[in-house]
């Protein structure tokens, strides 16, 4: 059975040359940070779900509760450790999932997260794979 090829070799090639990438270092640090980046929207974006409307969208907003900062966090991943800002929610309502309270390692979801990449990254894409990871349809930025 034949492997599809989720990004063209000409891409690969854009993107390391665009993230000047020169060693194995290089890639993981920039994995890394691609990892990060995404699973922090991943949480904005399951804040948004809870709440109802995304942020400062006062327009929509049908609940007294309403964003209250982030909360530092480190995890551990396949890419190292990686510091996130989970956010919270005045009236104490939101539950993450993606990453869960307490949980401490996310190996596992970079597959996911890479994925959203490979397929170009549009919103219908992400929200696709975190309805298919958590069972819950997400509402993106």
């Amino acid at each position: 059975m034949e492997k599809k090829k989720l990004v063209s070799r000409a891409e690969i090639k854009q993107f390391i040359k665009e993230n000047d990438l020169k060693s194995v270092e290089d890639i993981q640090n920039v994995l890394k940070d691609l990892f990060a980046e995404t699973l922090q929207e991943m949480l904005e974006a399951e804040l948004d779900t809870t709440l109802g409307y995304e942020k400062n969208d006062a327009h929509n907003k049908r609940t007294s509760n309403r964003r209250n900062g982030h909360s530092a966090k480190t995890v551990r991943s396949e890419f190292g450790e990686i510091d996130i800002q989970i956010p919270r929610d005045r009236e104490g309502e939101h539950d993450p999932l993606i990453v869960k309270k307490h949980q401490k390692n996310v190996t596992g979801i970079e597959d996911q997260v890479l994925a959203l990449y490979a397929k170009g990254v549009s919103t219908r894409d992400i929200q696709d794979h975190l309805d298919a990871f958590t069972g819950l349809r997400f509402r993106l930025l």
